[in-house]
């Protein structure tokens, strides 16, 4: 079968019309990894009827999730909402994840790996198919995701536009991590499982990879640091040049606000802007960190603001006047 791209090996899986949607599914064989088995899926959005696309916009699934989080079988979601806004939408799925299958080293699976392999493969592709860099867009560990590749250099602005990372922080303090003995009893204990299952801890569809937990018992150890063993991503961030919106919701226990605002103070980039999706910033109430962007509020309040960013990289005058 011939490729659909001139960079690696590129399978367009399915081409489908969902009502006045579009929908052309992907499987991308970057092969620029240790793993070479790892393929990623990629679902485009466009309205069918629109002969030519706008802005690309790549949207990235938080953990225990998939390109459902963006895009309902109903069609509804922020996916489908940029697409009939006229952006060229692209939805990537993590490795096994979704309709990505699951890589030969699935449980090692790391926010290093997508961040240092197959972020900036899914920019290529979706430079070389649109020929414009794409904005990205990150929910949870998706943002995460974006914010260790800024950090890393592996995405810049020649392959991100700009981010915006909804619910997304690093800072949130696990003190008894910071006792070694815990730690090390707790590395010990997970090493003997494959995965962590989503359905069964009633997380999301999705299963997530015991690397992930393992990578993240090395960010909040005692003396840890969100990066790699090559690269400390955290300081990295003040280097990104990428603009930057940081979206918290007033009602997240999971991601607080604080956190978020932590993370968003790391970046000089500019333009950058932080937003608060509370009561107290004129919202109808404090969202929580899945309704932050699936919800009948988020449709009414928040879609539109994202919309906003992507166009003008700034918020309405209005959010604004409410304090940054």
């Amino acid at each position: 079968m011939q490729s659909s791209s001139d960079l690696f090996p590129v399978a367009l899986v399915a081409a489908e019309l969902r009502g006045d949607l579009s929908e052309d599914v992907y499987r991308l064989k970057p092969g620029n990894s240790p793993d070479p088995s790892v393929e990623l899926a990629l679902t485009r959005l466009g309205l069918a009827s629109q002969e030519s696309r706008g802005a690309p916009v790549i949207l990235l699934h938080g953990s225990f999730s998939n390109r459902r989080f963006w895009y309902s079988p109903r069609g509804i979601g922020l996916g489908a909402y940029l697409a009939r806004a006229g952006f060229d939408v692209w939805i990537a799925e993590m490795r096994g994840h979704g309709l990505s299958p699951r890589n030969q080293t699935y449980k090692h699976n790391t926010v290093a790996d997508y961040a240092r392999y197959d972020l900036p493969a899914i920019a290529a592709f979706v430079r070389e198919q649109s020929a414009q860099t794409p904005h990205w867009i990150g929910h949870s560990l998706g943002g995460i995701t974006l914010a260790a590749a800024l950090g890393g250099g592996y995405l810049d602005e020649h392959s991100a536009a700009s981010t915006a990372l909804f619910g997304s922080q690093i800072s949130r303090i696990y003190w008894p991590l910071k006792v070694p003995p815990v730690e090390w009893g707790s590395r010990l204990l997970l090493k003997g499982f494959h995965h962590v299952s989503g359905s069964r801890f009633k997380r999301g569809p999705e299963d997530e990879p015991i690397g992930l937990a393992l990578e993240s018992l090395r960010w909040h150890r005692l003396f840890g640091r969100f990066g790699d063993a090559d690269r400390d991503w955290w300081a990295g961030l003040a280097e990104s040049r990428v603009p930057l919106l940081a979206v918290a919701a007033a009602g997240d226990l999971q991601d607080p606000t604080w956190a978020c605002r932590k993370l968003y103070e790391q970046f000089h980039a500019e333009p950058r802007r932080f937003l608060e999706l509370g009561r107290a910033k004129g919202f109808s109430s404090d969202f929580g960190h899945i309704e932050m962007l699936v919800s009948k509020e988020a449709q009414a309040e928040v879609w539109p603001l994202a919309e906003y960013w992507l166009r003008n990289l700034e918020l309405p005058p209005e959010v604004l006047a409410k304090g940054d």
